[in-house]
């Protein structure tokens, strides 16, 4: 028999599959991973420090920077804590614009998730696909927002102001076209023999396993487990909305992968829905607050479903107009908490393929 040593190879923190300043030390017997290390913080900012400087009010410019794919939800997660503390009432019109752009953000992570993991499997076409879709949604945005990645939209008690003449137009009709684009997507990828023999059975997670690890969203869900905070808790108007929740099987990369596809289709019915009632909503997009917020001693813990999963916000008041303590629950963060696991025995070409199933970005896991 050959005789072989065990060695140490660096993934990352420079490397393209990684997506961002993240590394993993393994140790491998020939192509088989015998140990894996996360090594994460390359990335980080203090921004929860930053916060105990900085007004209410001012802390949401901060929030958009942690998932940078999906700003408006990271926005929405901050000004819903601090309502919350506050006991102030959002006008209904706002709650629609909320979800409209909330859904969006949700849409270019997800196309991006798809483009990047198509990459990451070796097929550079859906990635030029995807890209063509998010091109779309983040031309909306940007006319919504004035910026097109570090969006600054939700304002506590509402938002910064109404959609220009026309942008609800705008977003139906890239809605009219999503379906037929996403179809392209599973045609191109998802049905692709070479990317489902690369994804099925790989990075198995049970339901158990990832239900006592906190994780959420689209790998919770990939592994069957029914939890969407918009449904288990609907939050702002998703109560009004109809649409499902899609789960995986096997819990493996590809039914994440699929989640997020099948998601996709989901945050287009929950768009095409609130434009339609939108339309009958008039009334203000802001709630009249003080220009200095300083609101009551105590604390509050509030979360809304983000792209990647539960972001969650804990916010400490000691009465003044700055806050006392700001802590951020990170779904990238706490999803990576099975991944050593998750490697052990994998081959050097799953590494790749387990780690861009969770979809983790480094903004969202350092913080």
């Amino acid at each position: 028999m050959l005789k072989t040593e065990q060695y140490s190879l660096n993934l990352g923190p420079q490397h393209p599959a990684t997506h961002g300043v993240f590394q993993i030390i393994l140790t491998l017997d020939g192509e088989r991973v015998v140990k894996a290390e996360p090594v994460c913080g390359y990335l980080h900012r203090g921004i929860e420090k930053l916060a105990e400087v900085r007004t209410y009010t001012q802390v949401i410019s901060y929030t958009d920077r942690i998932d940078y794919f999906a700003a408006m939800l990271q926005n929405w997660g901050y000004v819903f804590a601090v309502e919350n503390l506050m006991g102030i009432k959002v006008p209904e019109r706002a709650e629609y614009l909320r979800v409209i752009s909330g859904e969006l953000s949700r849409l270019t992570s997800h196309l991006l998730f798809t483009a990047a993991y198509s990459t990451d499997m070796g097929g550079v076409t859906g990635f030029l696909l995807c890209f063509r879709e998010r091109e779309r949604v983040m031309d909306l945005l940007e006319e919504l927002t004035g910026s097109r990645m570090t969006l600054s939209y939700a304002r506590i008690g509402g938002v910064a102001d109404d959609a220009p003449e026309g942008w609800l137009d705008k977003v139906s009709n890239l809605m009219d076209d999503m379906p037929d684009y996403i179809n392209e997507y599973n045609g191109l990828i998802t049905g692709n023999e070479i990317f489902q023999a690369r994804t099925k059975y790989v990075g198995n997670l049970s339901s158990d396993i990832a239900i006592n690890y906190s994780l959420s969203g689209p790998i919770l869900r990939g592994s069957g487990v029914n939890y969407d905070l918009r449904k288990a808790k609907p939050y702002s108007i998703y109560d009004r909305f109809d649409f499902e929740v899609p789960l995986g099987k096997n819990g493996d990369c590809f039914d994440r992968f699929v989640c997020r596809v099948e998601e996709m289709s989901q945050s287009v019915r929950i768009i095409k829905q609130a434009i339609k009632q939108i339309r009958e909503v008039d009334g203000p997009v802001r709630a009249k607050i003080p220009k200095l917020l300083k609101p009551p001693k105590g604390s509050v813990y509030a979360e809304i479903e983000s792209a990647k999963g539960i972001i969650g916000y804990y916010i400490v008041s000691d009465g003044t107009d700055k806050p006392y303590r700001v802590h951020v629950r990170r779904p990238s963060f706490i999803n990576l908490g099975y991944l050593e696991e998750m490697l052990q025995g994998c081959l050097i070409a799953d590494v790749i393929a387990v780690l861009g199933s969770l979809d983790i970005i480094m903004g969202d896991v350092d913080c």
